[in-house]
């Protein structure tokens, strides 16, 4: 009986072997690769992925690992990981670190997902993981040595990143050497408890004392930008609801000669992290003719102390919904700043656009860190800028809605164009995805804060 049993266990352990190799034979996940940070030297390693499944059968992404092989720099510190944007959002995405040995690489990211990321269906992709990770120093890493890079900036397959089903390859060509070290978490999620600005607008008027309390300044007087001889009017910045929710509303007017336009900022402390408003732009004026080239705005800025000043800083999204500066029709900007003099008129920036409208309401989020200046637009990353463009100083938050010089059409009637701010939002010291930002923002609510400022 004994023995009967022996050879029965023998036969199952047989075939378990037979089978266990091509347990995930019917799946056919490959991965695409692009990065933003295409230089052969980086402070922050930047690889982009996405997963295809070609196969056939549905993959659950909880059991998927990704793996991102490279060397490491002298003196080994370590690395940390973070998730910049994700289309299955980044809390549903983690990354760790392992070794390898006696290959061309030592080092691999391993990206994984939670249940939260959902199946890969057959034909599907996961959309963007926009990843990044960088030595716990921030000292300089030399990619363009490393097994997994390739400095394309647009998505195509790359078999020397690997794909796995737990302990199956699915895609991919590793570097060889040693196996893999058991993996160790380095991540860093956000901080909820780090210093953070939170405004929700909950004001009565421009006259409110806790305007000036809480650091904002309602602008009035003169003075640029904007049309000849225009008044900044605080008379014109009020606090509505709108949906039973207070918000900033930025009106300004004019009648082809006068103007009155409307600005509030914030003091100047703000530098690297995280900075985040719900804007709704306009395309048309609340009433009166349109076509005045109007500037619609969610920006930071350095004062500019003298023509050049090295020191300056600048960083804007600018909505112009009737074009103007050489544009015929609507056109949204990122832009920033070096550095510019007014006398000849010259200017030190680098910029992105896209000629579409915007009217409505849009999520707009800027991250500042690690060198790198990345705009997103509802989700989407729109622009990417760095090098010496970086800013260097801290800077104030501003919104404000003005008219571009020469810019007004010819009517003599009044007309007001407005602007509507739902919150703004700062996190000092993180970059974080636009998802964890609308986190951040429900959970504010959610508890009823209406304010809050330890920066």
């Amino acid at each position: 009986m004994r023995a009967l049993i022996a050879a029965f266990c023998a036969a199952l352990t047989a075939i378990a072997l037979a089978v266990a190799p091509n347990a995930f034979a019917a799946d056919a996940v490959t991965a695409q690769y692009r990065t933003s940070a295409p230089g052969a030297t980086t402070d922050q390693v930047e690889p982009w992925l996405k997963l295809v499944n070609s196969g056939t059968t549905s993959v659950p992404l909880a059991e998927v690992k990704i793996r991102y092989y490279f060397r490491s720099e002298t003196p080994d510190v370590g690395h940390r990981f973070a998730c910049s944007w994700a289309v299955r959002g980044c809390g549903n995405v983690t990354g760790q670190f392992g070794t390898l040995t006696g290959g061309t690489a030592d080092r691999y990211l391993e990206v994984g997902f939670t249940s939260g990321a959902g199946t890969l269906a057959p034909g599907a992709d996961t959309g963007d993981l926009q990843l990044r990770f960088y030595r716990t120093n921030w000292g300089p890493i030399t990619q363009s040595d490393d097994y997994s890079f390739r400095g394309e900036s647009t998505y195509s397959t790359w078999n020397r990143v690997t794909v796995h089903r737990g302990s199956t390859l699915l895609w991919g060509t590793p570097p060889g050497g040693s196996p893999p070290t058991t993996t160790t978490t380095t991540s860093t999620p956000p901080n909820p408890n780090g210093p953070a600005m939170f405004d929700d607008f909950s004001y009565t008027s421009s006259s409110d004392s806790r305007i000036a309390q809480r650091g904002w300044t309602v602008r009035s007087g003169a003075g640029g930008p904007g049309v000849p001889g225009a008044e900044w009017d605080p008379s014109r910045v009020t606090f509505p609801a709108v949906d039973g929710q207070k918000v900033l509303r930025l009106d300004s007017w004019n009648n082809g000669s006068a103007a009155r336009q409307t600005e509030m900022f914030h003091q100047r402390k703000f530098f690297e992290g995280t900075y985040a408003a719900r804007v709704k732009f306009s395309d048309a004026p609340v009433f009166g003719p349109d076509g005045d080239h109007v500037v619609q705005t969610f920006f930071t800025i350095t004062p500019l102390n003298a023509p050049m000043d090295p020191d300056y800083g600048e960083i804007d999204f600018e909505y112009l919904p009737n074009g103007g500066w050489g544009e015929p029709a609507n056109v949204m900007y990122e832009t920033t700043w070096e550095t510019y003099q007014n006398e000849p008129w010259v200017a030190d920036n680098v910029h992105n656009e896209q000629r579409v409208s915007y009217n409505g309401w849009h999520d707009l989020v800027f991250q500042v860190g690690g060198g790198r200046v990345k705009y997103y637009i509802d989700g989407v990353l729109v622009a990417d800028h760095g090098d010496k463009y970086y800013p260097e100083t801290p800077m104030s938050i501003n919104f404000n809605l003005w008219f571009i010089s020469g810019g007004l059409q010819g009517s003599s009637a009044e007309r007001a164009y407005q602007q509507e701010v739902d919150y703004v939002y700062f996190a000092k010291g993180q970059v974080l995805s636009p998802a964890q930002v609308k986190t951040a923002v429900q959970n504010y609510r959610s508890s009823g804060v209406e304010h809050v400022d330890n920066v």
